[in-house]
Parts: structure tokens; sequence; C-alpha cells
């Protein structure tokens, strides 16, 4: 369900921005309002929901309106027009107390500027916002103890800012943020003022913590990479609107525009596209229907290999033509002849991961979910093919 709903938000900085919308309606362009009414349109109507659980990410170049709109979230700026909705209660009608209650309690935020007190040690530090809102001085130390080990600070809770690298400061932010134990946690350019390998090992961090915790997060980047990479949804934005939102393989393989396809065409879509992609619909028997049957489905279908799976589905193994065709001749059953060591993958498995598997291997890849069950079939020239641009051949079903 949608823990956050934004519907038709607008930013406008000048003197009349209530002119200003009413222009954007009748039409008129950014361009045209900043020119002739000298009205900033920051954020244009934009609308989204955010499901709980979810890492969205907010992404665009410089000037896209992306961090004005992160900051619209929490009403850090005020927004223009249109609502911002919290399990269905609008930011925007609250009043000062409760909008202080939905900061404390509800939303917290990470900035790209680590923002440590630097009298303080890393522990104070992390406690801060439990101690504004007056909480017991011993659960306010267990919850940030608690937000340290999370982000791997143990043990390094006396020491002051200044003893730690970029990368720890920026973990000390997140702990700060994730103490108060918050339904949404936006964050702000969190990681683009780090070096390129501590910014890997961050983004590392958030998707572990995020399979422990299963917060809501609200990312914002410029980075197209470290948008794909840690995103379960995109909304890319460009001159203050989001021109299309999607799942990072929705971005790359069906663009919505020229924009977005000339914004992700230099994306390795190796590191981004998954196994489930590229699969073929399996073509599979049980033990039971013996070698003369597998042959003959080997031939109408024209392969030359079968995956073998029981009634539910799971994955037995693969049986070759060639063996079948033995094993017809000397009245063998396809167990005797059942490969079971031939190379599965789960479906989210990145296609990078599967050059060497799918060059090594002497029958097709199977794609199986986590309980065994056979999903599809991956064969040589499959993997090339979706990098080329190919489209899947044939919609894939579980009961194939």
């Amino acid at each position: 369900m949608a823990i956050l709903q934004v519907n038709k938000v607008s930013k406008l900085f000048g003197a009349n921005p209530e002119q200003g919308i009413q222009l954007l309606e009748q039409g008129w362009s950014k361009t045209r309002i900043a020119k002739e009414k000298n009205i900033t349109v920051g954020v244009n109507r934009v609308s989204f929901d955010i499901q709980e659980g979810e890492i969205f990410v907010i992404m665009g170049l410089s000037g896209s309106g992306k961090s004005t709109l992160v900051r619209l979230l929490n009403r850090l700026i005020e927004p223009t027009s249109g609502e911002i909705l919290i399990h269905g209660k609008d930011l925007r009608k609250m009043n000062k107390e409760q909008l202080r209650n939905v900061r404390r309690k509800s939303i917290s935020m990470v900035f790209q500027k680590f923002a440590l007190f630097p009298h303080r040690t890393v522990l104070n530090n992390v406690e801060y916002g439990l101690e504004i809102q007056k909480t017991d001085k011993a659960k306010r130390k267990d919850a940030a103890m608690t937000a340290l080990e999370l982000v791997g600070l143990k043990g390094w809770e006396d020491k002051m800012p200044d003893e730690l690298s970029g990368g720890m400061q920026q973990r000390v932010g997140l702990a700060r943020a994730l103490a108060n134990d918050p339904e949404i946690l936006l964050m702000d350019e969190a990681f683009s003022a780090l070096d390129p390998l501590i910014r890997r090992d961050m983004q590392d961090e958030l998707i572990e913590l995020q399979d422990k915790m299963k917060k809501t997060i609200v990312f914002i980047t410029h980075d197209l990479d470290e948008a794909l990479r840690i995103g379960d949804r995109i909304a890319l934005m460009k001159d203050g609107s989001i021109v299309q939102i999607g799942t990072p393989e929705e971005i790359l393989t069906q663009p919505a525009n020229d924009y977005v396809e000339r914004f992700v065409e230099d994306v390795d879509l190796s590191k981004v596209l998954t196994a489930s992609r590229v699969m073929r619909r399996p073509e599979a028997i049980t033990l039971d229907r013996g070698p003369r049957v597998a042959l003959e489905l080997m031939r109408e279908r024209g392969i030359s290999n079968l995956f073998v799976i029981d009634r539910s589905k799971k994955l037995l193994g693969v049986i070759t033509a060639e063996d079948a065709s033995d094993a017809l001749k000397n009245n063998r059953k396809l167990e005797e002849i059942l490969i079971t060591d031939g190379p599965r993958v789960g479906p989210d498995t990145l296609l990078n991961e599967l050059f060497e598997i799918t060059s090594l291997s002497k029958v097709p890849l199977a794609v199986v979910d986590d309980g065994g069950r056979l999903l599809g079939v991956i064969v040589r020239g499959a993997v090339l093919g979706a990098l080329a641009g190919e489209s899947k051949q044939e919609e894939v079903t579980p009961n194939a």
C-alpha cells in the first residue's frame, strides 16, 4: 500500500507564485513564466505514490528540481499547491505541532553534508534527535547504540566526528536518522560527497540495511548508475517535472521519450538487466514419462535438451537427446540419465554474471525460484541478444 502520496505538487518562487500556477495550468512553459513574470518554477505539478518498504529514487541533472522536491515531502520548503499525504493525512493541513511530530516520529532526513556537531561524540550525535524529544537517557542510548551497530560503527561511539573518515561520518548521519525509527527516510544526495569506492560501499550498506529494516526510502541522486543500483523504482526529473517513473529495467528498456533515451544510452545493460529478462519458456517433463516421450517432445520442439521436474514444478535435472536415445535403446529410465548438476540461477541474477556460466555449460541454464521451482531457460545467444536490444520472443510463466 502507498505510505506516501504526492498529488499535483508544485513549488514556485517569486512575488506571485499563485499566478504562476494558473499560467502553468494554461499551458505556459517554465521558461516563458520566468521570462515574462519573473517567477521560477522549481517543481511543476508532480504526482506519484510511494509504497511501504520501497526504495524510491528521484533523479535528474542539476536544476531539475529533485532536491526541492524532497524538501517539500517534509515541508522544509512549503509547497505552492498540491497535496502531500502520509497515511492519507495531508501535511499541508497540519499545524506546527502536528508537523513537528511527523518530523520526529515518521520522517527522518540524511543530508549530503554530514551536519554532525563537531563538539559531540558519535554517540551524542546519534542521540540528538531523541534528546530533543526528551526521550529517557537510557532508552535513547540503547536506540543510538542499536543504530550504530546497524551501520557498522559499534566501538566508535566515543570518538569525535573529526576522528572519522568521510564514509564513517555519513554512517553517523544515517545512524542518527535511524535512531528515531522513522517510517520514511529521506536521503538527499547522501553519498555524492564521498569518494567513488566509499560511495559504492555505502550503497552496499544501504542495500543490506534495507534487507533488515524494510524502511520506506526516498533517495535523491544525480548519478544514474547509483539510481539503477539501489532503486526499486526511479522517477526521472527534468525542468521541475517528472518525465518517467518506472523500475530500473523499464527506464532502460522502455524510455518514455527522447530525453530519457539519451539519458540512459551509455548505461551498461549487463549490470542492470536480469535473468528474468532473457529467459524463455522452459520445456519440461516429469520422470514418469520415459525416454520415448522425451525424444518425441524434443523432436517436435526442435530442441536437444529437456528439463525434468516433479509434480510441483521443482527442477530435478536435465536430459540430452543423445542420452535419451541411448536410454531408449538400452531400456533405461530417465532417472538413470538425469544430469542433476546443471547450472541454475535465480530470476534476479544480473546478465554480467551469466556470461561465463552460459559459455561453459553444455546444457541450457535453468532459472529457478527460491524453492527450486523451474521458471525459465536461458540459451546461448539470449544474453547477447538482450544486450543488443532484442525483446523477449515470448512471455514466460512459472507454470510453463
